[in-house]
């Protein structure tokens, strides 16, 4: 259950073969035809719909750290987050990968190519005949502002990385995104609206999944918050690196403490369910800029990563490169000013998603604990100091924030820091002898049968880049193996 990228991509795929009936269940409205979504769902040149309070976005309550309360978007409708998000459509890295216990960037790479239908790229490492379109910024959709953010990158000495998933080291680049002439794609419109027709596809939305039922030790279907109970041959959980771990502690599989002191049976003790995972921290620094753009350029263009090595002799070499600046080209608001987010990719800090209550309409408690660590602070100085000079670099604007000192600087990320929403490990892979590990390299939660989770809940540590692209690849690499 669950209609955001993995789910869509699973039960698109799992559908193709008619010996097998999916049902597939969305706790927000499944569109039927690509039209059914409102315009700040399909036009990305529109993140309105990643707005708090927005009736297609969950806008679940967090704290990233003990003195800044925020919230982070995750999509309620069908294609998930995927259809409010910036699009982005990035692979996660060689390195990150190759450290998913049982998994290797070669492993994954022939999901990622079959997902998509890459317009611009060439070569054996990119699909092009994938229900995923995916284009990068060119010509009349290409802002003089990337233009001069990407030449000022290179002025600074960062190298060119001109294909973001060609697996190249980290660079300058334009971001890859599934778009199609200014509208966003989403995983729903990719994978599952061409197939409504398919008498073995199943979807139902408005329909809220509150625990697993179990026969003994095999899942056997899942009850609503209506209190409708279905059956199942296998369940597989895609509701999203908040809610499957959620759903997992709402049947009674995880910190066995945490579950009894919200008032539900422990089925079985896994310390690792909603524990343990990791984000993006990030600030935003704003400028302004007079060009007039496109109205339907993409929001995000150009992406610089950066080893954070490179920038504080002080701080750990990582290889893969460990901080994002990410250009935000259209202005949040009209008039508003335009961004660079400036995000730690590689955080040391871990969160916890912690069971209040056994009432499934009340929303586990979110702890990021960013920033907690001197190294992680010490990023986030390195890659603002990074955009100040990028922007000083590039003619456009002069802050000075990025000539704080090291009090002053920290004092200001505090005030502004926000989060990336790339949740990330909240059920992740690993053996099962590992406290800390749900599920097995197949997706299969340990200790039960017919149980599995595939969504980036899975995905040990957050990856160095968005983790849209890795959603999909997951849902890809899980239909493959039950196909089999």
């Amino acid at each position: 259950m669950g209609g955001g990228s993995a789910g869509c991509a699973l039960a698109g795929r799992l559908s193709e073969d008619p010996g097998r009936r999916v049902l597939l269940l969305e706790a927000g409205p499944a569109p039927r035809r690509p039209e059914e979504y409102p315009d700040e769902l399909r036009l990305v040149s529109s993140l309105a719909a990643a707005d708090d309070g927005h009736p297609n976005n969950w806008s679940f309550a967090c704290e990233l750290t003990d003195r800044r309360p925020a919230r982070t978007a995750r999509g309620r409708v069908l294609g998930g987050s995927s259809a409010i998000n910036g699009a982005n459509l990035v692979r996660a890295t060689r390195t990150d990968i190759d450290a998913w216990p049982g998994w290797s960037y070669d492993d994954a790479l022939p999901d990622y190519v079959r997902s998509e239908d890459d317009h611009d790229a060439t070569g054996p490492g990119h699909g092009h005949d994938g229900p995923v379109p995916v284009e990068r910024p060119t010509g009349e959709l290409l802002a003089g502002l990337t233009t001069r953010v990407v030449r000022a990158a290179a002025a600074l000495g960062v190298p060119a990385e001109p294909d973001k998933n060609g697996d190249a080291p980290p660079g300058v680049g334009l971001v890859p995104a599934n778009v199609v002439r200014g509208v966003r794609v989403n995983a729903a419109m990719a994978y599952v609206l061409p197939h409504l027709d398919r008498e073995n596809l199943t979807v139902r939305g408005d329909t809220a999944v509150a625990r697993v039922l179990f026969d003994g030790d095999r899942a056997a279907g899942v009850e609503t918050l209506d209190g409708e109970r279905i059956e199942a041959g296998e369940v597989v959980l895609a509701a999203g690196a908040i809610l499957s771990p959620h759903l997992l502690a709402l049947s009674g599989i995880g910190p066995a403490d945490e579950l009894r002191a919200a008032g539900v049976g422990v089925r079985l003790d896994r310390a690792g369910v909603g524990h343990g995972w990791s984000d993006h921290p990030a600030v935003f620094l704003g400028f302004g800029y007079d060009e007039s753009l496109h109205p339907e350029a993409v929001s995000t263009q150009a992406a610089v990563h950066l080893d954070a090595a490179t920038l504080d002799a002080t701080l750990p070499a990582d290889p893969a490169g460990d901080l994002e600046v990410l250009l935000f080209c259209r202005p949040f608001a009209p008039g508003g000013p335009r961004h660079l987010m400036c995000a730690v990719q590689q955080p040391d800090s871990r969160g916890d998603s912690v069971l209040g209550s056994d009432d499934p309409r009340e929303p586990p408690r979110l702890r990021h604990h960013y920033l907690a660590g001197a190294t992680d602070r010490a990023r986030m100085r390195a890659v603002v100091r990074f955009a100040s000079d990028l922007l000083d670099t590039s003619g456009i604007a002069i802050p000075t924030v990025g000539r704080s000192s090291d009090t002053e600087l920290d004092a200001w990320v505090a005030s502004v820091l926000t989060t990336s929403s790339h949740l990330c490990g909240s059920a992740a892979i690993g053996p099962a002898s590992d406290p800390a590990a749900v599920v097995d390299p197949e997706f299969r939660v340990h200790g039960v049968r017919g149980l599995r989770v595939v969504d980036t809940s899975v995905v040990p540590t957050v990856p160095r880049r968005g983790p849209a692209a890795t959603a999909l690849m997951l849902g890809e690499h899980a239909a493959a193996l039950l196909r089999r």
